[in-house]
């Protein structure tokens, strides 16, 4: 069978791809069902986009590459579509958009955008073997069982990258770009919790409080979690895109609360009060406790200088903390790096040197903040591969 167009993953940028692409097109996928990651995103309500979608909003080593395909296709042209296929949506925080239902409908709505294009879908397909020829690419499969050889003029590289292992999630498209040649950036597990090796947080367990994270390049002010295993939460996550192991954490508990001021006045009027008693208003109760066997806090708030609670509020501000690693690509929400954008061209996607190979999506080293910029990422890039594939018939 001949195909004009092979897409390799039937996630969010290979559906987004096969919806535009034209011609003969077919999309496959080793799991079970198409979207699976989409399935679970956002606790199954789909943080599909940013509202505040931009080129600021990502990482890569090269920071213009993003910008085209961000650009041709907008978080407001996806929110059209969401719109036109009738789901209904809410702004939660930071302009992060969520289905007011299930996650599944933005898969239906792609599955329905791929029907309309005449795209078929095979599932629980594996790749056997791929070769380069002299019109396209040769490609065997085996699906339920049975071989197929098929052979596509184009074949787009969207099986995402690393993380979430049991989410199905493998190294193939690096070995792909690879295999023709492509140059790969460091891969890392990003968006992801922080660990620590002894433990130091495993009593604190639960424990929610707003924070700023940040490290020599950037920082984030989000909340902040405490696991048994280390440290977790919008912050963190955030954060872990931008860290590297053996690099300090310094984490400010108060970043908005002007605690010195609250301390000192309420010394006037509530002095015999103790001044853990007085934090754990403003602070988790736990927390604070927690901080009491780390950082001075002796006696009631009358015994306490303006000397003394500056050296207090200090601590609190500036908390240093060195992660002995990440929880890796188990919990990972996506992966940094990939490949590299030198080999693609920014408008179509499409390797400069292997015509009709395209890579799109989670696979390309660009890298969204958490918030529904990941999402975005993909439509974007798949929409401008599959435009561009569109435009060659």
């Amino acid at each position: 069978m001949t195909y004009d167009t092979i897409i390799l993953g039937a996630g969010a940028a290979g559906m987004m791809c096969a919806a535009h692409c034209g011609g003969r097109v077919l999309v496959i996928d080793h799991a079970k069902a198409a979207g699976e990651k989409i399935r679970i995103s956002g606790g199954g309500r789909c943080n599909f986009t940013n509202m505040y979608a931009g080129p600021g909003n990502f990482l890569s080593q090269n920071p213009h590459f993003c910008k085209s395909a961000l650009a041709r296709y907008t978080q407001w042209d996806f929110i059209d579509l969401v719109g036109r296929h009738g789901i209904a949506w809410r702004e939660k925080t930071l302009g992060q958009l969520f289905c007011d239902g299930s996650s599944k409908q933005i898969i239906q709505m792609l599955l329905d955008e791929m029907e309309r294009a005449g795209a078929e879908l095979w599932v629980r397909t594996e790749l056997k073997n791929l070769r380069k020829t002299d019109g396209g690419f040769s490609v065997d499969l085996e699906c339920e069982g049975q071989r197929h050889s098929l052979n596509c003029t184009n074949l787009v590289l969207a099986t995402g990258g690393k993380s979430i292992p049991k989410m199905g999630a493998t190294g193939l498209a690096y070995d792909i770009a690879r295999q023709f040649g492509l140059t790969l950036t460091e891969t890392r597990a990003a968006l992801v919790p922080f660990t620590f090796s002894d433990g130091k947080f495993k009593d604190l367990s639960g424990v929610s409080l707003p924070a700023r994270l940040s490290n020599d390049r950037t920082s984030f002010d989000e909340a902040l979690l405490f696991t048994h295993r280390g440290l977790s939460g919008p912050s963190v996550l955030q954060l872990s895109s931008y860290w590297r192991e053996g690099e300090a954490v310094r984490v400010n508990l108060i970043p908005d609360l002007p605690l010195f001021d609250f301390l000192r006045d309420q010394r006037q009027s509530g002095g015999r009060k103790a001044l853990t008693t007085e934090l754990a208003r403003h602070l988790p109760g736990r927390l604070v406790e927690y901080l009491s066997h780390h950082i001075p806090m002796p006696g009631n708030l009358a015994d306490q200088s303006d000397a003394a609670l500056s050296e207090l509020i200090a601590a609190l501000s500036d908390w240093q903390l060195a992660p002995s690693g990440t929880e890796g690509y188990r919990t990972a929400e996506v992966t940094l790096g990939g490949i590299d954008t030198d080999s693609l061209s920014s408008k179509t996607m499409e390797a400069r040197d292997v015509p009709g190979l395209y890579a799109i999506g989670e696979a390309v080293d660009v890298t969204g903040w958490l918030g529904g910029y990941n999402f975005q990422w993909a439509w974007s890039s798949g929409h401008a591969a599959g435009i561009a594939i569109a435009g060659q018939s």
